[in-house]
């Protein structure tokens, strides 16, 4: 190939605002056939080399040449659940009977971070780190980031995937990666100042954190030499509009979002228009389960987010429930033929309340919070019951500016308690904090906290 003709296919590919054009904007007919091959081939390779799916599919009467259709798929594979796995691995740790692949494959550890109950194995082969790294990629071209950019990883390289699969994505980019290591908040800012990277890694709400310390020693992080911040691990910048003008304005950079799930994939990244994310169709397969019926749930209502990952050859997962609940488009002006998911995580099927008659989501009440005047970054929902009824508390710390002003604090919990009766029609409590009281993370912040009583929380396997 010429010179001249390399020269107009990397310009090209600079001003595309698509990874690989050709598979992101597949027609929906082509999708669905190139699903339905790796379905059936994913059904077989699990039924003969994973003891756990040939005992599921047995159980269920089932052979992988009895899929002859993804409704077949959809029907017929029985659903899986993270309690299954978790059991098994209590059982026969670390991986019990569900590896596909001899111990000898798995070349990375990682655990979930448990934030709902015991933390999950996850076992990666070489051929799974490549691919799992390539799907953050997706998301870093559309943003804007390109192979001379640097990240700075605001991650403590521990156990917890995190962002482990972040780190592999940012290798297959071809970017220079700096680690923030073990260092704390203050010294996460010195070393971007003294390092000067162009794209940070952090979770959003601790990326928050760093440009409030960063103001108390005097440092505008919006003047850095951060261009992007990338985000995963809680509801971020496509989910919570609110959280990604904090964002931008405290760093001075675009912000991006990963919908992503340890033990699955880094299975959605953020839409280049902003405003959502798209399941990565070349990783995952997914649909959406009505939480009432067990159906499928239709395009334009909220269900639960049922996944099959495709980049999984040690730990296969089929059918896999997520207990996302979200809302599903078929398309999308930005030219992205994968399934949409508006806003990306609604809430969970398990934090999913209904007070007084309201179905109340989680990254609605968030965005609600985020937007009040006066609000500051640290929040918490508390679940508690009264009676028949689920309750849900809003307890939230005063904005730096109305910190030391506890007279006005009543007044900015009564306009956050009028804004959410506007927008969900229904009341919820509200109540201040003093600053700095509630607890700081510098992975996945704890925003949901449940004490309602065991007998009466929503069980994960209905």
């Amino acid at each position: 190939m010429s010179g001249a003709r390399l020269a107009l296919l990397g310009a090209r590919a600079g001003a595309s605002r698509f990874w690989n054009e050709y598979t992101e904007t597949m027609p929906r007919e082509e999708l669905d056939a190139l699903h339905l091959k790796r379905l059936r081939a994913l059904a077989e390779y699990a039924y003969e080399l994973s003891p756990f799916y040939r005992v599921k599919f047995d159980a269920a009467g089932l052979k992988p040449r009895d899929i002859r259709t993804i409704e077949d798929f959809k029907r017929r594979v029985p659903l899986t659940d993270k309690s299954e796995f978790v059991g098994l691995q209590e059982t026969a740790p670390p991986y019990g009977p569900t590896l596909a692949l001899p111990p000898e494959f798995v070349v990375h550890h990682c655990e979930t971070s448990g934030t709902t109950g015991v933390p999950l194995s996850i076992p990666y082969s070489m051929s799974d780190t490549v691919r799992y790294g390539e799907s953050w990629v997706y998301g870093f071209w559309a943003l804007g980031i390109r192979p001379s950019d640097s990240f700075y990883f605001a991650f403590s390289w521990g156990n917890f995937a995190g962002f482990w699969s972040a780190y592999w994505g940012a290798r297959r980019l071809g970017c220079r990666v700096l680690s923030g290591g073990g260092l704390d908040t203050k010294g996460h800012i010195q070393a971007i100042l003294r390092m000067r990277p162009t794209v940070l890694i952090s979770t959003p709400t601790f990326a928050l954190r760093m440009a409030a310390v960063a103001a108390e020693m005097g440092i505008d992080l919006s003047q850095s030499s951060i261009k992007y911040t990338y985000h995963a691990g809680e509801p971020g910048p496509t989910a919570l509009p609110a959280m990604r003008v904090q964002l931008e304005q405290a760093w001075g950079a675009k912000a991006g979002e990963l919908l992503g799930i340890a033990e699955v994939d880094a299975l959605a990244p953020g839409c280049p228009e902003g405003d959502g994310v798209h399941v990565n169709e070349m990783n995952v397969f997914s649909w959406s389960m009505d939480p009432e019926s067990g159906g499928e749930a239709a395009d334009g209502t909220i269900g639960e987010n049922i996944v099959t990952s495709y980049a999984n050859t040690a730990q296969p997962l089929l059918n896999y429930r997520t207990h996302d609940l979200v809302l599903r488009r078929p398309s999308c002006p930005c030219g992205r033929t994968w399934s949409k998911l508006e806003g990306a995580v609604l809430g969970r099927t398990d934090f999913m309340l209904t007070v007084r008659g309201t179905n109340v989501y989680q990254s609605a009440v968030e965005n609600l919070v985020a937007e009040t005047p006066g609000v500051g970054s640290a929040y918490e929902l508390v679940l508690t019951r009264e009676g028949d009824n689920d309750v849900m508390t809003i307890r939230f710390e005063p904005s730096p500016e109305h910190a030391a002003d506890p007279a006005s604090w009543d007044g900015i919990g009564q306009q956050l308690s009028d804004r959410i009766h506007a927008a969900l029609h229904v009341r919820l409590r509200v109540r201040p904090a003093a600053p700095n009281s509630l607890p700081r993370y510098e992975l996945k912040t704890k925003r949901m906290i449940d004490q309602r009583p065991k007998e009466f929380r929503r069980a994960l396997d209905r």
